[in-house]
């Protein structure tokens, strides 16, 4: 059996007022102008998705609301952050080595124009994504097209990983069935990466208000097919059509938060390898628990029955993986799991030090790109 990994991150910023940088006053050109300094890698196509709207061009590009004319021409793009997106590897380590150096990257251009990384998966301070003039017959229609773009207001307000994973030689059938495996032990693979404790520009009560509000009405896991007669009808979606040939087979982890440790992706993708690799756990659930994942984002490792079976997958995981290098990978999560800790309590407890978000924020990715 033959792994290939990527990651598509998402990073949001502070800009020069050390103000959250969102939708409501940013502009597309803001963003724009750090993605026209970041460098084209011709050899990255045609493994990398350029996209309708043209906006996909490099590993990184602003990731927003695309708005469209009465056509298919879109017209303007409101943005939430940059997408980092790596090519396909045949191994963990190296698909964080390039992430590494694409945010390093990343961080030098954009601080030449005074914006900041920072790590948070949900908005602190917008509840809500209403587009200021409303949708067209257009949009209307193409908003109605799947599942998901009739929720495409909610990415607006979150921040989080697509965990990618191709495997050779395996039958549709068999990759459907690990996405229904991983839909099911979603609830107990997500804690590991908490990071959005901040809600309405305070805290909120809980560990992670991207899976609270996410996770039940988009989808955990996604499975990319060749074939329209291959497609699982279900809402959220857990098949998609591969958009270019090299998505078929592309199994996407979408429910977790975003890390600032890029060790907890690796930790992660050996995880998903083990469970991949791993007989013994039966779950199976075509569409994702909500009402699971919302115990699991309120309360994470101090409930029980999270920290049980979040202990089960983890122990599977590694007795799959056996004698595979890639078992090493998984110790970040073991030692999260000692202390049953997240980010979020990290960013909690710098919250209630220095009493302001945007200054916790700043102890995420700004001092360690700093140092």
């Amino acid at each position: 059996m033959k792994f290939f990994f990527g990651i598509e991150h998402e990073v949001a910023f502070l800009n020069k007022e050390g103000k959250f940088a969102d939708f409501t006053h940013t502009k597309f050109a803001d963003f724009e102008q750090i993605i026209e300094r970041l460098p084209t890698y011709p050899n990255d196509y045609p493994q990398l998705r350029v996209g309708d709207a043209g906006i996909k061009k490099k590993r990184w590009y602003i990731e927003g609301f695309e708005r469209f004319a009465n056509s298919e021409k879109p017209i303007d793009c409101l943005p939430k952050g940059i997408e980092i997106r790596t090519t396909i590897h045949s191994n963990i380590e190296d698909t964080i080595t390039e992430l590494s150096a694409s945010f390093c990257l990343l961080c030098e251009i954009a601080a030449d124009f005074d914006f900041s990384p920072v790590l948070t998966s949900f908005n602190p301070y917008k509840t809500l994504f209403e587009p200021q003039l409303p949708l067209n017959d257009y949009e209307i229609r193409r908003r109605q097209a799947s599942p998901e773009k009739q929720t495409a207001h909610i990415p607006m307000l979150t921040y989080g990983p697509d965990l990618n994973i191709s495997v050779s030689d395996l039958s549709i059938e068999r990759l459907i069935d690990i996405g229904r495996k991983l839909t099911y032990y979603s609830p107990y693979i997500v804690p590991f990466s908490y990071s959005s404790p901040f809600y309405n520009g305070g805290l909120w009560d809980g560990l992670s208000v991207r899976t609270f509000v996410r996770t039940g009405k988009r989808p955990a896991a996604l499975i990319f097919v060749e074939k329209q007669e291959q497609l699982i009808k279900s809402i959220p979606s857990l098949t998609k059509i591969a958009r270019i040939p090299a998505e078929v087979g592309r199994i996407e982890f979408k429910a977790c938060d975003s890390c600032d440790d890029f060790s907890i992706y690796a930790a992660l993708l050996a995880l998903l390898k083990g469970l991949i690799l791993d007989e013994t756990l039966l779950g199976r659930s075509t569409t994702p628990d909500a009402a699971l994942h919302q115990l699991s984002a309120k309360e994470g490792f101090d409930n029980e029955v999270i920290l049980t079976n979040t202990t089960k997958v983890l122990e599977a995981s590694e007795v799959a993986l056996g004698d595979d290098p890639d078992v090493n990978l998984l110790t970040p999560l073991k030692v999260l799991l000692a202390k049953r800790k997240t980010k979020s309590h990290e960013l909690i407890e710098g919250f209630q030090r220095v009493g302001s978000i945007e200054e916790a924020l700043r102890q995420t990715y700004y001092l360690k790109h700093e140092a």
